[in-house]
């Protein structure tokens, strides 16, 4: 009994430091690593990483970046103060990828993901750096003000995931307004969920954005579009 009240203060420990972890910009930048960037969806933004919505349940923030967490990458999920305007931190986020370029990381080793806003200020960097080397992942994020705004592009390799319960959709649109793609691939997914089926890391999303993460890592040179 002992034994086993030491073991789960130990996991539980564990658990609790890989939640309070901040996964800010690295301030040791390695060349040949890759980098991914994950950005929430509107709900989080503010002082709560687990806010609870009234229809799809808690937004488990943590449990996203620990799931996201990975050896073969640097993850940088930064939780994003209430207010904040996405078009500004769209510029923000691309501001760190330049960074990132600047000091020597080849392109095709950056991966930038995002839910809902979070996909949206995604779409909106990925808009603003027009590099066609860079790996994006949307997971819900083609609606609103992405869909009204003829002027904005994709670039690069990128992959959308949306929910078919849910009423944010396909990314099409974008994509046939966005000559410079690399490479396009879309996913349905259907767990019943609607909009919160990204609200907790489950492999139905989860597996598919990884497997592209890792495509990335093992075959940077990879160039179609399908």
């Amino acid at each position: 009994m002992k034994f086993i009240l030491i073991l789960l203060f130990v996991v539980t420990s564990v658990t609790a430091c890989a939640a309070q972890r901040d996964y800010a910009f690295p301030s040791n930048i390695k060349t040949a690593k890759h980098y991914v960037f994950y950005s929430h969806g509107f709900i989080v933004e503010g002082d709560d990483p687990t806010p609870i919505h009234p229809r799809w349940g808690v937004y488990d923030f943590p449990s996203i970046q620990n799931a996201l967490d990975d050896d073969s990458y640097t993850l940088i999920a930064h939780h994003r103060p209430k207010g904040v305007s996405p078009i500004d931190y769209a510029k923000h986020l691309a501001g760190e990828v330049k960074n990132l370029i600047t000091l020597g990381v080849p392109p095709e080793n950056i991966t930038l993901t995002g839910f809902s806003r979070g996909g949206a200020i995604t779409i909106l960097a990925v808009n603003e750096l027009k590099n066609a080397k860079v790996n994006v992942v949307i997971l819900a994020g083609c609606a609103g003000l992405i869909n009204r705004k003829r002027d904005i592009q994709l670039y690069g390799r990128v992959l959308s995931i949306y929910e078919t319960s849910d009423d944010v959709g396909s990314c099409n649109l974008l994509e046939a307004r966005s000559p410079m793609l690399r490479e396009f691939k879309e996913i349905a997914i259907t767990t019943g969920k609607e909009h919160g089926a990204f609200y907790r890391p489950i492999d139905e999303w989860l597996v598919p954005l990884k497997q592209w993460i890792n495509s990335s890592i093992s075959e940077p040179e990879i160039n179609r579009h399908e």
